[in-house]
């Protein structure tokens, strides 16, 4: 089988990334729906009633990450999943059954929102450290990229898709729909026997447990360089849909067909970098820190495309960049922990590559808003690229190297031991070392 596609060889992952992409497009078709109902029918036209519901969706991440990262690592993650799934479909019948009964008013979407943000918050680091349980560890990285495809690949048909059905039909079966597209990982789940699942290792329970992930990434420096960088990029860089918004519509002045076409460009990009990532081995550190750069250098370039068809040839590049950078980091972390603790540590992960958005998200609009579009992403560009150089330096120094270059008779750059490395039986490479 291909290299790109090799995770689907085994049985279990196939069921999971087929029921995944069925519910992913559902996501999406109801992330636009949800808004669209909120902006344009129960408040007509205000955009801080949309901010409100985005808070409140993606909030709980913030609140529940630690009793998200115990779930994960004290109870059977395949019955955990069919809890959240359950609820989350439930959540969007709800919904649908509100909307289409003519009884639905913005108390309500708020209620749902956070409900479905709680369910989210418990599912999402269940769902990424269960990826190990269905592929061998050498299929890990592969495997991640493919989850990062499937979900890019949804975001490019369920928008486009949810937008028709929403002109032809109304909001209503949009969110029927989503409901009813919980079907497919439910039935997944119930068909596959994981036959590579990690060792459960139950914490204690209560706050000790929660302590723990902490104490393990504070003894970590590796580990709390990467979540410093991801939690930069993810809080000021990662605000596509509102800087995109704001370029598109006040910079250069197009429709609403000029921001869809920005998202679908961009996404493309994004499902490239997906691919590209699944087809590499185990990544490294080095692929995160470049990653970052990549993406702080690309970003801040598209700010300051004069034209819209610029800005357009830059997006994709931008979009290959940041989902490099996630998934490079999201296989790291995860490779590289220790699997009694992994969702924790991935708990803490995705609340600060997520939740940021809570904080990041009005600040960089009111950069916008004050300055200009351009530096609503030159606020996160920036950052990023500079913190991502000093996460580069500090790694390099944990693995006594240094970065040669040459650019005279035989140009190169690579990586030379320091003479404060280590000698001896101390000088084989660390698991931090070897990654860097």
């Amino acid at each position: 089988m291909n290299q790109t596609f090799r995770s689907l060889r085994h049985r279990d992952y196939r069921l999971w990334v087929s029921g995944a992409v069925v519910s992913n497009v559902g996501t999406w078709m109801q992330r636009v729906a949800q808004d669209w109902l909120v902006i344009q029918v129960l408040t007509h036209g205000s955009g801080t009633a949309g901010g409100i519901t985005t808070g409140l969706q993606f909030g709980p991440i913030l609140l529940l990450a630690p009793v998200a990262g115990t779930v994960a690592d004290r109870f059977d993650q395949r019955r955990t999943l069919v809890a959240t799934q359950a609820a989350m479909g439930l959540i969007g019948l709800v919904l649908a059954v509100l909307v289409l009964s003519g009884h639905v008013q913005l108390w309500h979407v708020y209620v749902l929102a956070t409900l479905l943000g709680c369910a989210s918050a418990i599912d999402g680091p269940v769902r990424q450290t269960f990826v190990g349980q269905l592929v061998p560890r050498e299929d890990l990285p592969n495997a991640i990229g493919l989850n990062s495809a499937s979900f890019n690949s949804a975001r490019l048909v369920g928008p486009a898709l949810a937008g028709v059905l929403i002109a032809w039909i109304g909001t209503g079966p949009v969110f029927l729909l989503n409901a009813l597209s919980f079907a497919a990982p439910l039935v997944m789940l119930h068909l596959m026997r994981p036959a590579h699942p990690s060792p459960r290792v139950r914490p204690v329970a209560g706050t000790g447990s929660m302590r723990e992930g902490l104490r393990y990434v504070r003894a970590r420096p590796d580990l709390v360089a990467v979540f410093v960088l991801v939690a930069v990029v993810g809080t000021f860089g990662l605000n596509f849909q509102l800087t995109s918004a704001l370029m598109t519509s006040v910079r250069y002045g197009t429709d609403s067909a000029g921001y869809g076409l920005a998202g679908t460009v961009l996404a493309v990009g994004s499902l490239a970098g997906a691919l590209v990532a699944a087809r590499r081995g185990r990544p490294r550190y080095r692929l995160v820190v470049g990653a970052a750069a990549a993406f702080g250098v690309l970003a801040s370039v598209a700010a300051l495309m004069p034209t819209y068809a610029l800005y357009l040839l830059v997006l994709p590049f931008m979009g290959l960049a940041s989902l490099t950078l996630l998934t490079a980091a999201n296989a790291t972390v995860q490779m590289s922990t220790e699997p009694a603790v992994r969702g924790r540590v991935m708990a803490i992960y995705m609340s600060l590559m997520q939740g940021g958005t809570v904080v990041g998200g009005p600040f960089v609009g009111w950069v916008g808003t004050r300055f200009g579009p351009s530096w609503s992403i030159l606020v996160g560009s920036v950052p990023s690229a500079l913190v991502a150089v000093a996460v580069g330096i500090f790694l390099l120094r944990r693995a006594h190297v240094r970065v040669s270059w040459s650019w005279r008779r035989s140009p190169h750059v690579r990586l030379v031991p320091t003479g404060d490395a280590p000698s001896g039986p101390a000088a084989e490479p660390t698991r931090d070392s070897a990654a860097a």
